[in-house]
């Protein structure tokens, strides 16, 4: 558990450190306001593959950004959503498609983590060329507003603890997930034993904590922004170093005692490596100013997306990866996983 909290925290600090030197160099609304398309491209819809479903965080990162470019440029984007895998459907697809710049991918830290795991699977640093990470955010625990066997994070875990092993959380479903591994991370520091109840599209999963079919989620917050909003889900618990202002109510990991470094979730846009360099080059223009638009800017806003520096150009974005892949694998040899 020691090696695990030194590796999370060289994580965390290696992402903070990126986002500050990418980030502050990247100018919205001034630098590079307009680029020709080289040899007309493209003159036709592009296709972005979804790795997920339209519900979860990207199919919502995913429209957004689909939306900001086509405002920028005019070219249209069709969202081709291919669940399945925890990520590596929609992957297996995409690097099966014609690298030729018509075809996209929206993925997350999800592509880093599964090539940490095996070697094999695509590195999202070097067989994609990453346009742009457009959102890093922390996660939650939530359950129903109207919840009375628990009310808070002391409470849940006290019930959790009397069920024995039958209590039951929703999350995703990939073993070695960031999520799957902070789920270690709190249950280790704190005792408890509950079955994670396996969720690849986001809308389920939603859908099984609201209906009662599970007892609690794991999930980022602007994902389920519109459950906030309306009042049936509930924060019990910010996996976070500090209390973010929009949750000053809500307890962090470390107020609880758990002193572990949180993981962070990063979402960003990808090309094929094989595809035309001209074309890459202006694909990368049009995601990174499409981040600086003002409907994705209103976007990242709306979903929680400021409380930390959510932009990466190319270069911080294939240094973040670099730094993620093997701390990743470090912390799968220390689980005990089969690290490829």
């Amino acid at each position: 558990m020691k090696l695990q909290k030194k590796i999370a925290a060289s994580l965390v600090t290696g992402l903070l450190v990126i986002g500050a030197s990418s980030a502050n160099a990247f100018e919205c609304k001034v630098k590079d306001a307009e680029m020709a398309k080289p040899g007309g491209f493209p003159d036709r819809a592009l296709t972005m593959i979804v790795p997920y479903g339209p519900a979860g965080g990207s199919g919502q990162v995913a429209s957004a950004m689909a939306e900001a470019v086509t405002s920028l440029t005019g070219v249209s984007i069709n969202r081709d959503h291919k669940s399945g895998g925890s990520g590596t459907v929609g992957m297996t697809a995409y690097m099966a498609a014609p690298a030729d710049g018509y075809s996209v991918m929206e993925h997350i830290d999800d592509a880093a983590s599964a090539h940490a795991l095996d070697s094999s699977r695509p590195n999202p640093a070097t067989d994609l060329i990453p346009l742009v990470i457009s959102q890093v955010t922390f996660s939650q625990i939530y359950i129903r507003t109207e919840e009375t066997r628990f009310t808070d994070w002391d409470s849940f875990v006290a019930w959790v603890k009397a069920q024995k092993g039958k209590a039951t959380i929703a999350n995703v479903s990939k073993e070695g997930s960031m999520e799957r591994v902070t789920m270690s991370f709190l249950t280790d520091a704190t005792g408890m034993e509950i079955q994670q109840i396996s969720f690849d599209k986001g809308a389920p999963r939603y859908g099984a904590l609201l209906g009662g079919q599970v007892d609690a989620l794991y999930e980022q917050p602007g994902d389920v922004r519109k459950f906030l909003d309306s009042g049936d889900f509930k924060p019990i618990l910010t996996i976070f170093n500090e209390r973010p202002g929009v949750f000053a109510d809500v307890p962090t990991h470390r107020e609880k005692g758990m002193d572990f470094e949180p993981l962070l979730r990063f979402r960003g846009f990808y090309v094929h490596k094989d595809a035309p360099a001209d074309r890459v080059e202006w694909l990368k223009w049009a995601f990174q100013r499409g981040y600086c638009e003002d409907s994705y800017q209103a976007f990242n806003e709306k979903k929680f997306m400021t409380v930390i520096d959510s932009y990466r150009d190319t270069a911080g974005a294939i240094e973040l990866i670099n730094t993620t892949i093997p701390q990743y694998r470090d912390v799968y040899k220390n689980m005990g996983l089969d690290v490829k």
